[in-house]
């Protein structure tokens, strides 16, 4: 099944579309720019394998999915004069389109995405934003609609799971990330048990058989 989502009326670019003259003639040269930088990245870096990762597979598992799927969707924004408050508004906005943006449910809908591009934001100003928004909006919004949310940007610390040494959210343009969570996201809650609770209790018994699955396939009785 492919994703639809009515792109014509909003502001919302599959990859593809970025080559699209008839889609993306109005947008300004830097927003057009800054989509293009954030596809490109995602193409050649976050759907690839890196030797750096620490595992098989590519950076992120779910984006060639998501990709072939068509359910990935880019967003050009300018906040850089907005307030915190004005932010969270905006991603609410997204995430309300979010929940109508087919599909709705079966596997597919697992591959879903947002990725709002934020052209104009000083990448100095990009982890205090994004830090403030995720504040307000991270727990409430994975609690009852099931989204995971994420900043990425040049100066991102972050690291992945398996390589402390390894940087993968360092975009070439600040962006937020808004994904349907899946039960294979325990991984990025292990050490935070505020957030492993909200992961046991969205997928219960469920997430225990997923989680069981895991261990046999490691070494942990060693």
């Amino acid at each position: 099944m492919e994703g639809t989502v009515s792109t014509q009326a909003t502001n919302l670019f599959l990859l593809e579309d970025l080559e699209d003259v008839s889609r993306t003639g109005e947008l300004p040269d830097s927003d057009r720019d800054a989509l293009r930088a954030v596809a490109d990245w995602i193409k050649t870096f976050v759907a690839r394998p890196h030797k750096d990762l620490g595992r098989a597979g590519p950076v992120c598992p779910f984006v060639p999915g998501a990709l072939e799927r068509r359910t990935l969707w880019l967003a050009p924004e300018l906040i850089a004069d907005r307030s915190v408050p004005d932010v969270v508004e905006l991603v609410g906005s997204y995430q309300r389109q979010f929940l109508d943006a087919q599909p709705t449910d079966g596997g597919d809908a697992l591959y879903k995405s947002f990725v709002l591009v934020f052209a104009d934001l000083p990448v100095e100003r990009a982890n205090e934003l994004f830090d403030a928004v995720l504040e307000q909006l991270a727990v409430p919004s994975y609690a009852e609609d099931g989204f995971v949310m994420g900043g990425f940007h040049e100066g991102s610390e972050g690291t992945a799971i398996y390589n402390a040494s390894f940087h993968p959210f360092t975009s070439p343009v600040p962006f937020l990330l808004v994904r349907q969570a899946v039960v294979g996201d325990w991984k990025f809650f292990l050490d935070d048990e505020n957030w492993l609770n909200l992961w046991a209790r969205r997928y219960g018994e469920y997430g225990a058989h997923a989680l069981a699955e895991e261990l046999r396939h490691l070494h942990w009785r060693a």
